[in-house]
């Protein structure tokens, strides 16, 4: 199955910046970081949020990283366009020279208002495929009860002719007003 979204092809000329409560090892020669606590890794216009994270700056400065949390997040912008793809779960693998998303446990992808659920879901933006298995959740403790999340579920919206989605556009909020029957302290 093909969602066509090739990531942003300028990240990669981009600073990794990263961000985190506490770093557990960070060696400036050999470009890796273990960094931990609110862990937030940006690259051009991808970001990767986590609760615990093992980054390296690969010699073609992509970044690669293993990341873990309640929810992982990533996301990043499809090139020439204003969309963006959209990956979380438990634990995520990302390989920027492959150019490969690896999701498990808990995972979805989305691509505007398209996406994947599974329990693993591989995603090639080079390629511009995914591949998506239905496997039991690897973090339930031995003996529990599996979920449905065992089976692959997705969801493609409806694209009319000029290939635009056929969902009517949400409303504009209406505009805030200031409450005038406040009193000043």
């Amino acid at each position: 199955m093909a969602m066509p979204a090739f990531a942003e092809r300028s990240d990669r000329d981009q600073p990794i910046q990263f961000s985190a409560d506490k770093s557990e090892a960070i060696n400036y020669d050999t470009k890796v970081a273990t960094l931990s606590g609110n862990v937030i890794i940006t690259q051009g216009t991808m970001t990767i949020r986590a609760d615990r994270v093992v980054l390296k700056q690969n010699p073609d400065n992509t970044l690669s990283a293993t990341a873990y949390g309640k929810p992982v997040s990533f996301r990043q912008k499809r090139d020439g366009s204003g969309e963006y793809v959209e990956g979380y779960a438990l634990r995520a693998e990302y390989d920027g020279q492959k150019e490969v998303l690896e999701l498990f446990d808990q995972a979805l992808l989305k691509q505007g208002i398209d996406e994947i659920r599974s329990n693993y879901i591989y995603y090639n933006s080079a390629t511009e495929t995914f591949r998506a298995e239905g496997r039991p959740d690897s973090t339930l403790p031995h003996g529990s009860t599996p979920s449905s999340e065992e089976r692959v579920h997705g969801t493609f919206q409806p694209k009319g002719k000029d290939g635009e989605s056929k969902l009517p556009s949400p409303k504009p909020a209406a505009p805030l007003k200031p409450d005038t029957k406040l009193e000043s302290r």
